[in-house]
């Protein structure tokens, strides 16, 4: 049954994505998912159940990603890391595009429940251990500062396209400016 489950999952990211936690409701899911009526009732006692579900369904898909992205060859050089690091935003607001927006709405809904801030924090937090190292490897003299600096320039430039849609968005070029003024001898 983990398969109806995701399914409902994967259907509530897009209802979150669309619509906001508003109009996160058992039936929209449902409908969302194509599954009988019911169906997301099963799997998730309450509405806070489900948000809890999609929070740590969210975190599965994103260290999926991360992880396949990062378990390529690691970036040398700052060309080669702004290209790799321009190709990852380009999958969160193009194809992961909802997860994105669903992750956004999540975030907002943390401000009032810490539950819900959580594992987006730890999430976050793997992240920048991971991006750290990178930026060591790199010669940063602080590679935790200068990737926190980073990933908060990356989550602008996704909130950015994700609320106000630029067709002609192409990242590379800041996240190469920013890594620049990190390592200012390359």
């Amino acid at each position: 049954m983990a398969g109806r489950r995701d399914e409902v999952l994967n259907a509530a990211i897009a209802v979150l994505a669309a619509g906001g936690l508003r109009r996160l409701t058992y039936q929209a899911v449902d409908g969302a998912a194509g599954v009988p009526a019911g169906t997301t009732s099963n799997h998730f006692r309450n509405r806070d159940a489900l948000v809890d579900g999609v929070v740590a369904h969210l975190e599965k898909l994103d260290r999926r990603d991360w992880e396949s992205f990062a378990g390529r060859a690691a970036p040398h050089g700052i060309d080669e890391l702004a290209a790799a690091l321009a190709r990852m935003v380009e999958h969160l607001v193009g194809p992961a595009r909802d997860r994105t927006s669903a992750r956004y709405a999540l975030l907002l809904e943390g401000l009032a429940r810490p539950s819900v801030r959580v594992p987006l924090v730890r999430g976050r937090e793997s992240l920048v251990r991971w991006g750290a190292e990178w930026l060591a490897a790199s010669g940063s003299p602080d590679p935790e500062g200068h990737c926190r600096v980073l990933f908060d320039l990356l989550e602008g430039m996704m909130f950015h396209q994700v609320t106000l849609p630029d067709e002609s968005f192409r990242p590379e070029r800041a996240i190469r400016t920013a890594l620049r003024a990190f390592f200012p001898e390359a």
